[in-house]
């Protein structure tokens, strides 16, 4: 099969999508002769930049290392002058100028509303495009208007990214346990707290952990949307809406925090083989379910009580496996972005044009 060549936009341009855009330049050969993939990146936009199209395809390799688009004749880090970039006005002139085959979103996470995100992701396949998302938010407010907005596209919405980063959660079930019902799960997500309670076992106070997150680049400079269970609760509501198809905001998401606890707490639970964990759990009872995230006390035996650091872990109940675990340890950047990849690939395997 010949090579297909595809035009990608890229909605912001932080650390998940310049990593993005650096495997997609150590994986050219693969997807090339594997794959039968061509790539180019041909729209990049962040609230910075405003939207920058170019129909001939910016320098990948310099969007790797600035939020500004070097010149790709010059390789200077300078806004584009060629004849072909272009400053547009709005997302629909962006899109009418990059003409994507595929948009990578990953803007910031709006936790009330998912917007501009999902604003973003339905022109996109309105448009004819493959959504692509690290953005939890359109999965918890309008998965299933997306879902079927993709399907009546005969294009593809996937957000492997947004839950243990590129860890293969929802394409699981989705493509390979096809007819699996998801009964429940428990697991830890959140990073950051998990993180805090590992350097709290080890001594540190609680704000000397978080200084040690924060250091780490895991905990955020405002790291309330964390230490208040509000990532764990929006994952949690992504995985019910996905895996259980049952709709959750997450909002509805039983939620505590770890700011309560104290390093004395903390140490003395580890001692007495019980460490605190914020654990996520959802359970279904006939067509609802009920979700919660709060700390508990973890018994050694549970393998949940040996996830330390930024390593997550989750396992599912379901109708035919009774328990089924998934773990990851201490994931960066790359995992995330390969998540995007990966379901990039997909979306080129399986498309309709």
């Amino acid at each position: 099969m010949p090579p297909r060549s595809f035009n990608l936009c890229l909605l912001g341009l932080g650390n998940v999508n310049r990593t993005l855009v650096d495997l997609l330049l150590r994986k050219t050969a693969e997807l090339r002769d594997r794959h039968a993939i061509l790539w180019r990146i041909t729209g990049v936009a962040s609230r910075r930049l405003g939207w920058q199209a170019n129909p001939d395809g910016f320098d990948a390799t310099s969007l790797c290392e600035s939020d500004i688009p070097f010149d790709f004749a010059q390789g200077n880090p300078v806004r584009p002058k060629s004849d072909t970039t272009r400053n547009c006005s709005s997302i629909e002139a962006w899109f009418e100028t990059a003409k994507p085959d595929a948009l990578f979103e990953a803007t910031s996470l709006n936790v009330g509303t998912g917007e501009p995100a999902i604003s973003h992701i339905r022109a996109a396949l309105e448009r004819g495009a493959h959504a692509i998302t690290a953005n939890k938010g359109p999965i918890v407010h309008a998965y299933r208007e997306l879902r079927d907005l993709a399907v009546r596209q005969r294009r593809h919405f996937l957000f492997e990214s947004t839950v243990m980063d590129g860890v293969p959660i929802f394409s699981l079930f989705r493509d390979t346990l096809p007819a699996v019902d998801v009964m429940g799960f428990t697991g830890i997500l959140n990073s950051t707290t998990n993180v805090i309670l590992s350097e709290m076992e080890q001594g540190l106070s609680f704000d000397d952990s978080l200084k040690k997150a924060q250091s780490l680049g895991v905990a955020e400079t405002d790291p309330s949307y964390d230490l208040d269970g509000w990532d764990a609760a929006v994952k949690v509501a992504a995985l019910v809406n996905v895996v259980m198809d049952i709709p959750l905001p997450p909002q509805k998401v039983e939620r505590q925090g770890i700011r309560h606890l104290t390093s004395e707490a903390v140490r003395a639970a580890r001692s007495e083989g019980l460490p605190y964990k914020l654990v996520c759990r959802a359970q279904r009872n006939a067509s609802q379910v009920q979700a919660r995230v709060r700390p508990e006390r973890v018994p050694l035996t549970d393998p949940m009580a040996l996830v330390s650091g930024s390593s997550s872990i989750i396992r599912f109940e379901t109708d035919i496996f009774p328990g089924l675990t998934i773990t990851e340890e201490n994931p960066g950047l790359y995992a995330t972005a390969y998540g995007m990849l990966a379901d990039f690939i997909r979306a080129a395997n399986t498309a309709k044009f």
